[in-house]
């Protein structure tokens, strides 16, 4: 038993089962002990992923499951391997292994895991990247030591199966949790390495926002007459209020320095398309002595840490962030989303708002539409099925063309005079003579060295 997890636990999943449903958990037939913890998280009823899904696991078959974030799906997976794991009654080998794409989502997965089985001896750890030796030698132990529930990025994991010691010959379950995302990192060709060494009698999970081509792909070469489970696409939360701002991209920064300089005290998140512009909006906001901070891939992992549990215990206001956060990151009580790029993909809109507005509260989402953006968002209003209301630019903002008039102003030219002939004449270009005259002054009066005579 993990002590500490229980509480945490209540922190980071209590919107895993929204009172939308009539079924009930007690209806599943769980372990008595992980009842307890799911009871003493206060969930009462199954989302609808986690009714559709559940009874399929628990018969032991294979699943494809269409769902996004904030549906529940981590419970709809991580329930029914839990309860089949103190079914089984057994213990000293690896029986599950979870695969996702960020080193976020894996510490996530492990709190909910060691939330839900918080009165059972259920044991897991996340393998993941960008920490030190410590933090790999941990990994191996756990591996090697039979640890009940891995739950790993795929880089790290592959690093321990190079050095030959990871032995999942008996391995249950396998879940791949995001595939769309791990795909659109580039993780397809260690997945393929990965899905070589393990037991091939498992039972495997697939869970996607999204089904694209390559998707549909790897379902087809790792899963066995799987059933599929889709959660449509869910629209915005009602609670969330959205609103858009079409601007320039030199009103970008004035702007939104003028949306957040009135919300102190308010939890706010802040989304860039890269690292490189999160790190140039941080600097430039931190330089206004905003209470800021910023997360991706760039920063060591002991920093995200630091920087994650600082956000949640509101020692900072506002977070910069990449799309790292957009998906399976569940922070509590966030009041506002800003899109300061559109994301790429309309379905990213959505993962990004959706981390406000949770469990029935309120929240805002606002986004920075510039003229690039435009067939972006207008995607993203047809996915939703709705216009985001247009708000107007402060008239204080300006149009942020001054700036650009003021620094290609140059100083007018003067008038030419009225010119007379004489004036006119002194203006002709120096005939030869004169430019021999030049010459011979620069020389001391000295003229042209001749060829032959007193010169020879």
């Amino acid at each position: 038993m993990r002590w500490g997890a229980l509480s945490e636990g209540k922190a980071l999943y209590r919107n895993e089962a929204k009172n939308n449903h009539s079924l009930d958990f007690t209806e599943f037939g769980f372990d008595p002990d992980l009842l307890d913890g799911i009871e003493a998280l206060n969930f009462k009823t199954a989302t609808p992923i986690q009714e559709k899904a559940i009874p399929v696991i628990l018969e032991g078959k294979d699943l494809i499951g269409i769902a996004q974030t904030g549906t529940g799906k981590t419970a709809a997976f991580v329930l029914p391997i839990i309860h089949k794991i103190l079914e089984s009654n057994e213990a000293n080998y690896t029986q599950a292994l979870i695969i996702v794409p960020t080193r976020e989502l894996a510490m996530q997965i492990d709190q909910a895991i060691a939330a839900y089985s918080y009165f059972t001896d259920i044991s897991s750890i996340a393998v993941y990247g960008g920490g030190g030796g410590k933090d790999f030698a941990q990994g191996k132990e756990a591996i090697t030591s039979g640890t009940d529930i891995i739950i790993a990025t795929p880089g790290r994991l592959l690093a321990h199966i190079n050095l030959g010691y990871v032995n999942f010959s008996r391995l249950r379950f396998l879940v791949l949790d995001e595939a769309d995302r791990m795909l659109d990192m580039g993780f397809m060709p260690d997945l393929t390495k990965i899905i070589k060494t393990l037991n091939p009698q498992r039972q495997s999970l697939l869970f996607s926002a999204t089904m694209p081509q390559g998707v549909m792909k790897l379902a087809k070469t790792l899963l066995r007459n799987p059933v599929t489970v889709s959660i449509a696409l869910s629209k915005p939360a009602e609670g969330v209020s959205q609103g858009a701002y079409m601007v320039n991209d030199r009103q970008k920064l004035p702007l939104i320095a003028d949306i957040l300089k009135d919300r102190t005290g308010q939890r706010i998140l802040i989304f860039c398309s890269s690292k490189i512009a999160v790190g140039q909006l941080y600097q430039q906001l931190k330089s206004r002595g905003l209470p800021i901070a910023r997360i991706s891939s760039d920063l060591e992992q002991e920093e995200r840490e630091q920087v994650m549990l600082a956000f949640r215990n509101r020692q900072t206001d506002i977070l910069v962030a990449t799309d790292v956060l957009s998906r399976g990151i569940d922070i509590d009580g966030i009041d506002l989303v800003v899109n300061y790029d559109v994301p790429r993909d309309a379905e990213d809109y959505v993962h990004r708002i959706g981390r406000t507005a949770r469990a029935a509260r309120k929240g805002a989402a606002l986004t920075l539409v510039s003229h690039a953006d435009l067939v972006r968002f207008k995607r993203i209003e047809k996915l939703i099925g709705n216009e985001v209301p247009k708000i107007p630019v402060p008239p204080h903002i300006g149009s942020g063309e001054e700036r650009d008039r003021h620094r290609s102003r140059r100083k007018p030219k003067k008038a030419k005079p009225i010119s007379t002939g004489k004036q006119e004449a002194d203006k002709k270009p120096p005939g030869e003579g004169e430019k021999s005259q030049r010459r011979r002054r620069r020389r001391g009066g000295k003229g042209r060295p001749k060829v032959g005579g007193d010169a020879a």
